[in-house]
């Protein structure tokens, strides 16, 4: 996985935007993030899971999901090593990621929650 295909995966969700926070990409829904990319040319990305998902997907995808440090790991914040990931497990955690942050109307608006 590329940092250019993340960005393709990342904006094809409803009223997504690419911002930059702290010098990094941010992916924001209604102004609130909900991805980023970080690292040495981007090789590394972030997707705000909650507690649960965080546990399912790292189960699913040992080698290239982790939490982030501290408390914020803790909460679902989920570090992906971008190279280690294919694209259809990516865009399921994006999803999940855009879902926990949109607007509950909006979210109801794009249906069932399988990305396919």
């Amino acid at each position: 996985m590329s940092p250019t295909q993340f960005r393709r995966i990342a904006l094809s969700f409803p009223d997504t935007e690419e911002s930059a926070h702290m010098g990094h990409p941010d992916f924001r829904v209604r102004n609130r993030i909900f991805a980023s990319l970080l690292g040495d040319k981007e090789q590394t990305a972030m997707v705000k899971l909650t507690p649960d998902q965080q546990a399912a997907f790292m189960t699913q995808h040992p080698t290239a999901l982790s939490p982030a440090s501290g408390a914020w790991g803790r909460a679902g914040a989920t570090m992906i090593t971008l190279k280690s990931i294919r694209a259809a497990p990516l865009k399921h955690a994006l999803l999940a990621a855009w879902r926990n942050t949109a607007p509950k109307r909006l979210v109801d608006s794009l249906g069932p929650s399988d990305p396919d």
